[in-house]
């Protein structure tokens, strides 16, 4: 199944490596087909892992004042 150009969705891509994972374990592929399961599984790590990234830098852009990354707490003050 050849991979789009089109910005890959974090949520479909670890969806396909687990999938793709799960038939190498099987342990019956032939070299050939697993060869390039693995090729396929190595740009499925790149993309999730770009992915990541990207939702790492928009992260600390957002708590980032005056240069300086600061502590934001993940709940609302006034749950508290």
């Amino acid at each position: 199944m050849p991979r789009t150009k089109k910005t890959p969705d974090f949520e479909t891509s670890l969806t396909e490596l687990e999938q793709l994972v799960n038939r190498m374990e099987q342990g019956d592929m032939p070299l050939a087909d697993a060869l390039q399961a693995f090729e396929q599984g190595i740009a499925l790590t790149r993309d999730c892992q770009g992915i990541l990234d990207q939702a790492e830098q928009k992260v600390r852009m957002l708590v980032e004042k005056d240069g300086e990354l600061q502590t934001v707490p993940f709940t609302d003050p006034e749950d508290a």
